[in-house]
C-alpha cells in the first residue's frame, strides 16, 4: 500500500477502490495526482495564485487603524503564504496587510 500523501501516514488502507488514511482521512485513487504546493481559493472558490489581483468583498475592521478596509477595495500583486491569513499584501492608505482568501475575490 502506498503512503498517504497528505501526512505519508503508513498505514493507508483500500476501500472500495480508494485509499484511506485514517489518520488524516484523505482519500484518493491509484490514479489521482496530488498537486504540490499551497492552494488558496477566493470566496467564489476560484484558485489565487501568487501575483494576482483581488478585491475585499465587506468592510474588514482593521487593529489599531481608525478607519476599516472598504468593501470594494482593490488589492494588487498578492503573495500567497500559509497561516489563517493566507494572502500577504501591500493595501493603499493601510500598508502592509494579511488577509484571508474567504473575505476576497479574484478580479
Amino acid at each position: 500500500m502506498p503512503n498517504c500523501p497528505m501526512c505519508q501516514s503508513e498505514y493507508t488502507y483500500e476501500d472500495r477502490g480508494l485509499f484511506v488514511c485514517p489518520e488524516c482521512g484523505h482519500e484518493w485513487s491509484e490514479n489521482e495526482e496530488i498537486e504540490e504546493g499551497l492552494i488558496v481559493k477566493d470566496s467564489n472558490g476560484n484558485v489565487l495564485q501568487d501575483g494576482d489581483s483581488v478585491t475585499v468583498i465587506k468592510d474588514l475592521k482593521v487593529k489599531g487603524a481608525s478607519g476599516a478596509i472598504k468593501q470594494g477595495t482593490k488589492v494588487k500583486n498578492i503573495r500567497l503564504v500559509e497561516g489563517d491569513h493566507n494572502i500577504d499584501c501591500k493595501v493603499d492608505g493601510f500598508g502592509p496587510m494579511k488577509l484571508k482568501s474567504e473575505f476576497v475575490k479574484k478580479l
